[in-house]
């Protein structure tokens, strides 16, 4: 498959500038694989699809406020600083993307807060925006990470232009997040209301969780023709023992193992074993998931509308079948499904 083979015309007014007024009533569309038949229903309908001892697994990953904006010394000019990672707790060293790079060299030092509370030093330069940063800070490290979120927005992709809201804090983030280090959501999760997981729960459907720390490189574009050439940033992944009991059951049982989301569906596939097994897993992945590829793990997927060209949409032709995935989409834009991270979702069976 090539680069070209994922581009399509998609209308600028699909793309989610805001979340449903409720998380469970955003539009689902569902596809049948096997049939090929589309069915368009609410994300709350999801229920039906799924009987007692079927599996759903999340990604408990959290978002933390990555959006700094901060000062740069004696010009005064506003930076924004784009925390991806921490590369060292003790020495407050982070990777960051900074913006306007080409403002930002070696030796500068950028101040954030109104009474600049927070000043950092560039050290090094890692790619054309990135840099790497060392706060001077002389707090404990805890009251440096309160600084951090104190000071921090909520990280909304590019693409939304308006100014982050108070309720973004909320709506940005699943409702089952736990474990802080992402820098964008896992957004299929979004649409998970506290009303839903219950219901789903009485009915009987089991929760398995993986944490999958999403980076920006899941939305990085992809720049070459030939897919295999293609290079994913490492994120990082941890599947506990506990979720492969509960998938590894699920599999045996030949029971429904659905991922809530790409993220989901990357970790699961990054941690097969040889009997097409789930194993558990503590590090990192830069698995990059594109067609044709033979799946292990999960037998249906929830996912959001996703852009032309991005890996997350090769992702889904991967799993889908490349002729249905993009019928779906025709169908999609002609029902004016919305796109991307407060968009609606997709069920495929």
């Amino acid at each position: 498959m090539k680069l070209s083979h994922f581009n399509f015309e998609l209308p600028k007014d699909l793309l989610a500038e805001y979340p449903a007024d409720h998380r469970d009533e955003s539009k689902l569309m569902v596809i049948h694989r096997e049939t090929g038949k589309i069915e368009h229903k609410l994300f709350r309908d999801l229920i039906d699809y799924f009987e007692e001892g079927d599996v759903m697994v999340l990604n408990n990953t959290k978002v933390f406020p990555a959006r700094l904006f901060g000062n740069k010394e004696k010009t005064g000019a506003r930076i924004e600083v784009f925390l991806l990672r921490e590369l060292n707790q003790d020495q407050r060293l982070w990777d960051v993307l900074v913006d306007p790079a080409r403002k930002i060299r070696i030796g500068n030092k950028l101040y954030f807060g109104e009474d600049e509370a927070l000043v950092a030093e560039v050290i090094d330069n890692t790619t054309s925006r990135g840099r790497t940063l060392r706060f001077l800070y002389d707090g404990s490290y805890p009251d440096f990470r309160r600084k951090l979120r104190e000071l921090g927005q909520t990280p909304l992709p590019k693409y939304i232009k308006r100014d982050v809201e108070a309720s973004d804090e909320e709506r940005y983030q699943t409702i089952y997040a736990k474990h802080e280090g992402a820098v964008a959501a896992p957004t299929a999760g979004l649409h998970f209301s506290k009303h839903l997981l219950k219901k789903l729960e009485i009915k009987g459907i089991d929760f398995a969780e993986l944490t999958l720390h999403v980076g920006l490189g899941t939305f990085n574009p992809v720049e070459v023709e030939d897919l295999s050439k293609h290079k994913m940033d490492s994120e990082e992944l941890i599947i506990e023992e506990r979720a492969t009991e509960i998938v590894n059951n699920a599999k045996t049982q030949k029971r429904r193992v659905c991922a809530v989301g790409t993220t989901v569906m990357r970790g699961l596939e990054s941690a097969v074993s040889s009997e097409h097994t789930l194993n558990t897993h503590q590090g990192w992945t830069n698995k990059f998931i594109f067609p044709p590829y033979e799946f292990s793990i999960a037998n249906a997927m929830i996912t959001n509308f996703h852009l032309p060209k991005s890996t997350l949409l090769m992702m889904v032709s991967a799993f889908i079948g490349h002729d249905l995935m993009k019928r779906a989409y025709k169908e999609a834009i002609l029902e004016q499904y919305r796109f991307y991270s407060y968009g609606d979702a997709m069920l495929i069976l």
